[in-house]
């Protein structure tokens, strides 16, 4: 039995997601680990509920469903395109609010008119948060994923560089870090002691000797490998570190940089405004500025409301498998993101697939909007 009530309009939500042509889905709660730890970022990582089978299989709680619904469309050979609708309880430990709480939404899989599907996703989110709070006033932050990976691409950045960016993505404070590292290599906190720790004992050069040390060290602190990385992951970490800790990168490139994402504003000026950037900073991010060009006049040409949506360059969501579009959603006025979700085309084939399926989606917060209704009612 849950632990906590299903909200009461849990029902007309459900009914709301039939009427956008969906197939009503649902997952264990009991999932394999290992995708999560693999393909859902460090943020997630750390907060999900470990277990492990009789057989030492690394298990966990189901703490999302996009992952789950995409293993279940693998696994049952469904066809595409395909669009998913779930509600169910999720388990991940939070800052604030119960570690036990209801998720639900959709998984649009298959479609390949990217900025078609980015549109009606948008536009799901919207109509059914609109449906729960009439009367007010929404508010949506969009990033693009793409766009800040053709830009890091274009600057010249060396593969390890633009992986640790990538991964950074969204977080502010992270990216100021890493960039300040880029601006002077010798910037103390980014890179951290155990680099320093591990070449002074002389083992970077000697990968086998390091894995060992650091098996060594996880055996007698009792480290587990099911929480985290292998002792080889963590070698290999290691050595990327020094590598990456000898690359500066020139000032006109870290000006480019910090420019594109101090880019803030309504998402109607925000084509013009990139194509500006890109025209001056001199980058070649065509293609990825096609897609975005595209986007946006899907949301047009299905009705959007351009004056409920602004784009944040520096935007991003805390999961490592987005690769395009990312959004959040909430009421105008409050900080409560109801909904978030994005565009994660490389998802699938990562988890086994044997063709491409581009794929977007989005998930609600059940507690949260929860609580808007009943703010709403109260004023």
């Amino acid at each position: 039995m849950p632990l906590i009530n299903l909200p009461a309009f849990a029902g007309d939500l459900l009914a709301d997601f039939e009427r956008r042509n969906t197939l009503r889905v649902d997952t264990p709660v009991i999932q394999p680990a290992e995708p999560f730890l693999d393909m859902a970022g460090e943020d997630l990582r750390r907060r999900i509920f470990m277990t492990e089978s009789e057989t030492g299989e690394s298990l966990c709680l189901r703490p999302e469903f996009t992952i789950p619904v995409c293993l279940r469309h693998i696994e049952t050979a469904t066809g595409t395109p395909q669009r998913y609708a779930y509600l169910g309880e999720v388990f991940r430990q939070r800052r604030e609010g119960s570690s036990e709480f209801y998720q639900a939404g959709i998984e649009d899989l298959g479609d390949p008119d990217t900025a078609a599907a980015d549109a009606r996703v948008v536009g799901d989110a919207m109509f059914v948060l609109a449906n729960r709070l009439p009367g007010e006033r929404l508010k949506m932050t969009l990033g693009d994923q793409s766009v800040f990976e053709a830009v890091i691409a274009a600057c010249g950045l060396p593969g390890g560089w633009q992986k640790r960016l990538i991964h950074a993505f969204g977080d502010q404070k992270q990216l100021e870090r890493l960039l300040a590292a880029l601006a002077d290599p010798k910037s103390p906190g980014v890179f951290g002691h155990d680099v320093e720790r591990v070449a002074a004992l002389g083992m970077l050069e000697d990968e086998e000797r390091l894995v060992a040390h650091i098996g060594e060290t996880m055996k007698a602190t009792g480290y587990s490998t099911n929480a985290g990385r292998s002792p080889r992951d963590i070698a290999r970490r290691l050595k990327e570190k020094v590598e990456l800790a000898a690359i500066r990168l020139d000032k006109e490139a870290l000006g480019v940089m910090r420019a594109f994402l101090a880019l803030d504003l309504p998402l109607a000026d925000a084509p013009a405004a990139l194509h500006r950037f890109a025209g001056k900073a001199r980058l070649k991010i065509d293609d990825a500025l096609a897609l975005f060009d595209a986007r946006v006049a899907a949301l047009a040409r299905a009705g959007a409301d351009p004056g409920l949506m602004r784009y944040r360059a520096a935007f991003g969501r805390p999961l490592d498998y987005y690769t395009g579009l990312v959004f959040e959603i909430g009421v105008e006025g409050t900080p409560a993101v109801l909904a978030g979700g994005g565009r994660f085309d490389r998802l699938l084939t990562l988890l086994g697939a044997r063709e491409h399926i581009p794929a977007v989606g989005f998930s609600l917060w059940l507690d949260r909007i929860e609580q808007a209704i009943a703010a709403g009612r109260a004023e």
